[in-house]
């Protein structure tokens, strides 16, 4: 009786040390990770250009579908055309799920794909969340310049001058595109301007005549809702495989390619140079973060470009959105960055800087 007693005793006394020890580890399991952390939200831009509202925007609200409803802050990280962000993303962050690129230009690859010393990156392997919108783009050209389709640039004795950021960007690449698909067309390139706001303000003071970036933001905020009233700009080419209703008069790349015979070699080159405008805006990841973690930002995105809050706040704004998850964004990815040699050394020697 007293061993049976004693049995018992110690059967109970195993199963109350026993309970706190086999049991902390389901509830930590069942703990969400982000709780109580922090989401830093990186942007390769300065304050006010179109990449870092969109970035603020999704970063207010896609913590509401994190489990765990993080803290989330946003840091600018401008220059060299949005390289200093992508380096550090891809060197420096922790690729532990709490540091994401919220905005970033989708032109980024080209500057690996023909080797510039600068990129400290490797574009594939960036993990894609995904992005609230396509990125077509336009050339957008003052008004009192003297030139008013291609066909002027090219028969131009002074060539006009485009202001951007660095050579990843739309700016600089359209530029170089156009020149090498429609010659004798020449473009002068005045790069190092830390982002979008301060290009506009160097067409205003008449430091430059003309910007690329994309059709979005053409549309989207001042200055360029002012510019379009009073006339101030014209639009000359557009990219896209159809053109913009609200660019109903702009051609497109394809269409002035077909009206100037261009051969095959250099519409395979256009159509490698203009496929960021499929990735958009993208959200990106480091490479190493947990496939757990990935999946969670993916998700929590999913959920945001479907959130009453944020679909007001875009609509406030009169902003666009054709989101693309991130998968889909890895799939274009893989298949821009898979150039045979010949497409990557004209690359090379249309995208070298003068």
């Amino acid at each position: 009786m007293r061993k049976d007693f004693a049995r018992v005793s110690l059967s109970l006394l195993f199963t109350v040390i026993c309970v706190p020890l086999f049991g902390s580890p389901s509830k930590a399991q069942d703990e969400p990770f982000y709780k109580g952390k922090t989401l830093r939200v990186i942007v390769g831009t300065t304050p006010g250009a179109l990449y870092d509202q969109w970035a603020r925007i999704i970063a207010a609200h896609i913590v509401k579908h994190i489990p765990g409803n993080p803290q989330v802050i946003v840091q600018n990280m401008p220059g060299a055309g949005h390289q200093i962000a992508a380096n550090y993303l891809y060197n420096v962050a922790k690729p532990d799920g709490l540091t994401i690129i919220g905005s970033i230009i989708p032109t980024l690859y080209l500057d690996q794909l023909i080797g510039r010393p600068e990129v400290k990156f490797d574009w594939g392997k960036f993990l894609f969340v995904g992005s609230p919108v396509k990125g077509e783009s336009q050339m957008m050209m003052r008004a009192d310049a003297p030139f008013k389709t291609i066909e002027d640039m090219r028969n131009a004795k002074e060539p006009p001058k485009c202001g951007g950021t660095g050579t990843g960007g739309t700016d600089f690449v359209l530029s170089r595109l156009l020149e090498e698909t429609f010659p004798p067309l020449k473009i002068n390139s005045v790069l190092g301007y830390p982002g979008g706001p301060e290009i506009d303000l160097g067409i205003e003071r008449g430091e430059i005549q003309c910007r690329s970036f994309t059709i979005e933001a053409f549309f989207a905020r001042e200055p360029y809702h002012s510019w379009r009233k009073k006339g101030f700009v014209r639009n000359i080419v557009q990219t896209g495989v159809a053109r913009d209703p609200r660019l109903a008069d702009v051609p497109t790349f394809n269409e002035v390619m077909d009206q100037q015979k261009t051969p095959d070699l250099s519409r395979r080159l256009a159509k490698v140079t203009l496929a960021g405008g499929a990735l958009g805006r993208p959200m990106l990841a480091p490479q190493g973060t947990p496939p757990e973690r990935l999946k969670t930002l993916r998700e929590a995105f999913v959920k945001t470009m479907k959130d009453p809050g944020f679909l007001a706040e875009i609509e406030k704004r009169n902003y666009e959105l054709d989101p693309t998850p991130g998968e889909e964004l890895e799939a274009i990815v893989k298949d821009v960055m898979s150039q045979p040699p010949a497409i990557s050394e004209k690359l090379k020697m249309v995208l070298a800087p003068k």
